[in-house]
C-alpha cells in the first residue's frame, strides 16, 4: 500500500517562521505523529509531499522509509498528490493523509482501507457546525455522488452535516487516471483531490465511507489556538489511559507527556508534572507537584518531591529526591538514598543509604554507601579545561561547607571537618580538617561611622 502525506502548506495563521507541520504536539512535530501512525499500518511505501519550507521539513522528518516529493507552487490537494505519483507503487491502494491532522488513529485508517474494498473510501464525519468543510453529497438511495467544497456549494448543500475529512483510500491505478482528468474550474482555482469522487461515480467505481472514533481524530491544525486545543485532547486521552491502568493522577487535566511514560501499580502523580523522552515509574512511585522528568527511571517506592528536575538519571528503590532537587545526566541513586532541597548531582553515583540533603553540588563523583554530605559541599570537578572525579568511600562523613578538589579520594569511614578544602586524599577512619585556626581578640572594637 502507498501512503501519501500532504505537508506542503504554509500555515499563515500560525504566524510563525516554522513550517506548520513541524509545530509540536506532545513534544513531537505534527507530521511526525502522522508518520508514526502510517508506520503502524505495516509495510507501506510512504511519500511525504513538501512545499513551504520544504528543505526544513524534509530535514526534520528524514527517514529511510520516507520518500519526499516537492509541490511548488501549491495548487491544491489534487495537485499535491500528482507530485507523489512517480514515487508510488502502481499497484494496490493509496492512502492519502495530512501532515496537520496529527491524531488520526491506525485503527480508523485500517477500517477505511477495508471499507474501500474494490472501490474507494472517504473518511467522513458528521458535524453540528460544518462551516468551512466540504460536504458529502449523496443521492436519494444514500450513495455518495460527489464532494463539494463550501465555497462552491449551493445553500441547500451547505445544510448537509456530513463532511469530508480529506482522508481517502483509493485504487492506485485508477487514481493516476482520475488525477489526469481534474480541473481547476472552481472558486479557488485549485485542483481538488475531492473531485476524484465524482469521477469515480461516473466511471462506475463504488464509493464507500468510514467514520473516525471522534471528531478529535480528524481535527486539523491551522492556528496556535487549534494547536493548543489538540494538545489538551492528546494529553487528556493519555491521562485517561493512565487512570485505566491504575495510576492515580491528582488532576488528569494537568499532566504533560512528551514521549513515553510507563507506570507500575500504585503510582501517584501530582499536578503540573512534565514527562519527556522515555520515563519509567515502577510500583508505588510518588511524584510530587510540578516535577520534570526526562529519560528517567524511578525504581519502586521512590518519592520525588515538588519542583524537582531529573534528566538522564536512575533513582533507586525507596530513594527520596527533593523538593527543588536537580539530577542531571549520568546520575544514579542507590536504594534509600536522599537528595534534598537545592542539591544538584551530575554524572555521579550516590550509594545506598547515602544522603546529600541541603545545598550541595556533587559532580563527577562516586559516593559509596551510608555517606553523609553536609550542606554547602561542592565537588570541584572542573579545572577550567578537564573534568576530574571525586571518590567518597563507604561510611564517610563530609562536614558542611567543604570543597573537594578533584581528583581526590575520601577513605572509608573518614570524616571531613566543616569548612575543609580538600586537595589531597583523606585517609580512612580519620578526621581531616583544613581551615584557618580560630582566633578571638579581646578588647577589639568595631569601627564607628564618621559623622559629617
Amino acid at each position: 500500500m502507498n501512503i501519501v502525506i500532504l505537508a506542503a502548506g504554509q500555515g499563515k495563521r500560525m504566524h510563525s517562521h516554522l513550517p506548520k507541520v513541524l509545530h509540536p504536539i506532545a513534544g513531537k512535530a505534527l507530521a511526525a505523529h502522522v508518520l508514526d501512525t502510517a508506520r503502524h499500518l505495516g509495510q507501506s511505501r510512504i511519500c511525504l509531499v513538501v512545499g513551504h519550507g520544504g528543505e526544513v521539513v524534509r530535514s526534520a522528518l528524514a527517514a529511510a522509509d520516507v520518500a519526499c516529493a516537492v509541490q511548488e507552487p501549491q495548487l491544491g490537494t489534487g495537485h499535491a498528490v500528482m507530485q507523489a505519483l512517480p514515487l508510488l507503487d502502481g499497484e494496490g491502494m493509496t492512502l492519502v493523509l495530512y501532515g496537520d491532522v496529527p491524531l488520526i488513529q491506525a485503527t480508523t485508517l485500517q477500517r477505511l482501507v477495508q471499507a474501500a474494498g474494490d472501490g474507494l473510501a472517504v473518511l467522513t464525519v458528521d458535524l453540528e457546525n460544518p462551516k468551512g468543510y466540504g460536504r458529502i453529497i449523496r443521492d436519494s438511495a444514500g450513495r455518495v455522488q460527489r464532494i463539494v467544497e463550501e465555497k462552491d456549494a449551493t445553500p441547500a448543500e451547505r445544510l448537509v452535516r456530513e463532511t469530508n475529512t480529506g482522508i481517502m483510500a483509493l485504487p492506485t491505478a485508477r487514481l493516476k487516471d482520475w488525477l489526469s482528468r481534474l480541473s481547476n474550474d472552481n472558486a479557488q482555482g485549485e485542483y481538488y483531490l475531492t473531485d476524484v469522487v465524482a469521477l469515480a461515480v461516473a466511471d462506475g467505481v463504488p464509493v464507500h465511507t468510514a467514520q473516525p472514533e471522534g471528531e478529535w481524530e480528524v481535527a486539523g491544525v491551522n492556528s496556535k489556538v487549534q494547536l493548543a486545543e489538540l494538545e489538551r485532547v492528546y494529553q487528556l486521552r493519555l491521562a485517561h489511559g493512565l487512570l485505566e491502568q491504575g495510576v492515580r493522577l491528582a488532576d488528569p487535566a494537568r499532566l504533560d507527556v512528551r514521549g513515553q511514560l510507563r507506570c507500575g501499580r500504585d503510582v501517584a502523580i501530582d499536578v503540573g508534572c512534565v514527562f519527556e523522552g522515555e520515563v519509567v515509574l515502577e510500583e508505588a512511585v510518588d511524584i510530587g507537584p510540578y516535577c520534570v522528568l526526562k529519560n528517567v527511571t524511578v525504581k519502586a517506592g521512590a518519592r520525588i518531591a515538588a519542583f524537582s528536575h531529573l534528566e538522564g538519571a536512575v533513582v533507586g528503590p525507596d530513594a527520596i529526591v527533593g523538593p527543588y532537587a536537580r539530577l542531571r545526566p549520568g546520575t544514579e541513586l542507590g536504594a534509600e538514598a536522599h537528595v534534598g532541597n537545592f542539591v544538584e548531582l551530575k554524572n555521579s553515583i550516590l550509594g545506598p543509604g547515602s544522603k546529600a540533603n541541603h545545598l550541595a553540588y556533587v559532580g563527577d563523583a562516586t559516593v559509596g554507601q551510608r555517606v553523609n554530605i553536609g550542606a554547602g559541599t561542592i565537588t570541584c570537578n572542573y579545572d577550567g579545561a578537564n573534568k576530574h572525579r571525586t571518590v567518597i568511600e563507604d561510611d564517610a562523613f563530609i562536614g558542611s561547607d567543604s570543597q573537594l578538589v578533584a581528583p581526590v579520594t575520601v577513605g572509608r569511614g573518614a570524616t571531613l571537618g566543616a569548612g575543609t578544602t580538600l586537595t589531597k586524599d583523606a585517609p580512612a577512619d580519620s578526621l581531616t580538617v583544613s581551615r584557618a585556626r580560630q582566633v578571638s581578640l579581646a578588647g577589639w572594637k568595631r569601627p564607628e561611622k564618621v559623622k559629617k
